[in-house]
């Protein structure tokens, strides 16, 4: 504990785990979108953009006190980004920065076989986007409810938290017939925890320190594609061209 304790002092990355058959073995992998495919929260940059990024931060701060649950939260503050055009949107996503590492991680991924999904308490507007541009199989968020090509406001139910993303999870292996021992989990924040201990690789991703003391393994310091060292992988074995 006093060594792994030092890995964020000293700026590295320490990882133990069983070597059994799984560990080559698995996949599917899901990855939260927001701080860990890419490096931003975007709810927080769309109402910085909108000049409401204040009143956001009092709803997520009164969510984090306890006062409102999760769902109701997000709906007010969805509602603050009501009256926002697709076009809006659209300059929001080019300058969302992908996160280090990502598109060579999903690329080897692939390349093994692996099913990739990307399960979001953001939206599907950014988040199939994401998917399309990395190569990746599935994407479930938050559906915004858009008419006449502005934001109304409103989120189509049933609102992905983070029992909505372990479930979800839970149904893609299902149908991939893929074993619960055989799913990895990437995320950052508390509400990836369900998903995380769904599966059987929970890896928590320049995270929370709640997170990184339940996960499985996490990483801080390194890209994404640190991920394939846990698979038990070298650098060597694939080269960044691939």
């Amino acid at each position: 504990e006093t060594l792994l304790s030092a890995t964020s002092e000293l700026g590295v990355d320490i990882a133990f785990q069983k070597d059994d058959l799984y560990r080559r073995n698995r996949r599917l992998i899901a990855f939260d979108m927001d701080s860990t495919l890419i490096q931003a929260e975007v709810i927080d940059e769309l109402a910085r953009e909108a000049g409401v990024g204040e009143e956001v931060s009092r709803i997520t701060e009164s969510a984090m006190r306890g006062e409102i649950d999760f769902n109701e939260s997000f709906k007010r503050r969805v509602g603050l980004l009501k009256g926002m055009s697709t076009e809006f949107l659209e300059g929001i996503y080019e300058r969302l920065p992908v996160t280090e590492g990502a598109p060579h991680l999903i690329k080897v991924l692939k390349s093994i076989g692996y099913r990739t999904v990307i399960l979001s308490g953001g939206f599907t507007f950014f988040g199939e986007r994401l998917r399309k541009r990395l190569g990746m199989d599935y994407i479930f968020a938050n559906e915004l409810v858009i008419r006449d090509g502005h934001v109304t406001g409103e989120v189509q139910e049933p609102i992905v938290n983070g029992q909505r993303k372990a479930q979800l999870l839970a149904e893609i292996a299902e149908k991939e017939g893929v074993r619960k021992e055989q799913v990895i989990a990437v995320g950052d924040g508390a509400n990836d925890l369900p998903m995380l201990g769904m599966a059987g690789l929970g890896i928590a991703f320049r995270a929370k320190p709640v997170v990184r003391k339940e996960a499985d393994q996490a990483i801080s310091n390194l890209g994404l594609d640190a991920i394939l060292y846990l698979l038990g992988y070298r650098h060597e074995d694939f080269p960044d061209e691939l």
